[in-house]
């Protein structure tokens, strides 16, 4: 017979099997199967010639741990932990692109909507937390400078960026914007490359152009003195692509919205109608389809 000291280590090793199944089942949500223990056998002998004597013995119980199926993940998301902590270390960064408030509002929309193809005006300390946040999907950067690019390349070689070019300035903001309100051709739904609108980049990768975007962020080009390209005809671009989507809506946001450009442009080729939160300089706006619903206005009403 199997001593109590002897079973107690068994009961011991038993939990301890328990405890590293229940660990796997968390972490990796996957399917376990199970099988049934082996039953003992009894065996009872007897004497004719001696006094008559009863024995017992028990066959080992065996526990065993049950086996693990194959590991196949099932969820597309980054889990939460994994967001917060990309969060927390962009937002902590030396120089953050963003405050921890203003990426929270875009956080929420990628958590609902990720997987998604997610289009980035702009390449940061914060681009890895934008792909990270899109897990599973597809993040694209558009970047202004190429020695930057070249640079964020070395440490990160995993994003996926392209180089491009704008021919505007701040300092034609004012005439820019009063073309845009004004030339019927500006308020025409079409691929931006064939827009004659003179907001719209014609110069993009054609991926920006033949990608049905679900999230799209612009933070750049530079936009803080007069000499720079601001963001002009990105902001009327982003708002070009999402209207012209096949189905569906878009959730733009803009970011500096302190500034003059990103607030008026913002306000006049995003809409103030489509305007779904503020956040300090953030923007979130959700633009529907127009493809999907003809004879909508550029704006709503």
């Amino acid at each position: 017979m199997r001593s109590k000291t002897q079973f107690t280590g068994t009961l011991k090793v038993s939990l301890l099997c328990l405890g590293f199944l229940v660990l796997f089942v968390l972490i990796f949500r996957s399917t376990i199967s199970s099988f049934n223990s082996s039953k003992s056998n009894t065996r009872r002998a007897s004497s004719a010639t001696e006094e008559a004597q009863g024995r017992e013995a028990e066959s080992a119980t065996v526990v065993a741990c049950p086996s693990v199926a194959p590991l196949t993940p099932t969820c597309s998301k980054a889990p939460p932990s994994l967001a917060n902590a990309v969060i927390h270390y962009a937002t902590t960064n030396i120089t953050p692109q963003q405050t921890l408030q203003e990426i929270s509002v875009s956080a929420r929309v990628l958590q609902k909507k990720s997987p998604c193809n997610f289009l980035v005006f702009g390449l940061g300390h914060d681009s890895l937390m934008w792909t990270s946040l899109n897990y599973g999907g597809r993040t694209v950067f558009l970047e202004e400078d190429k020695a930057w690019i070249d640079q964020v390349q070395q440490r990160i070689p995993g994003l996926e960026s392209y180089h491009v070019a704008y021919d505007t300035k701040v300092h034609q903001a004012d005439d820019l914007i009063k073309i845009g309100m004004e030339e019927d051709e500006c308020k025409k739904v079409s691929d931006p490359r064939f827009s004659k609108c003179q907001l719209a980049h014609k110069g993009f990768p054609s991926e920006v152009y033949d990608i049905e975007w679900d999230v799209i962020m612009v933070d750049a080009p530079t936009g803080y003195f007069e000499g720079a390209p601001g963001r002009m005809s990105a902001i009327y671009t982003a708002g070009l692509i999402a209207r012209n989507k096949e189905q569906g809506e878009t959730d733009v946001f803009v970011h500096d919205v302190d500034r003059k450009v990103e607030d008026t442009f913002s306000k006049a080729f995003l809409c103030q109608g489509y305007l779904r939160e503020q956040q300090g300089r953030i923007r979130h706006f959700t633009i529907p389809s127009h493809k999907a619903r003809l004879g909508r206005p550029f704006c709503p009403s």
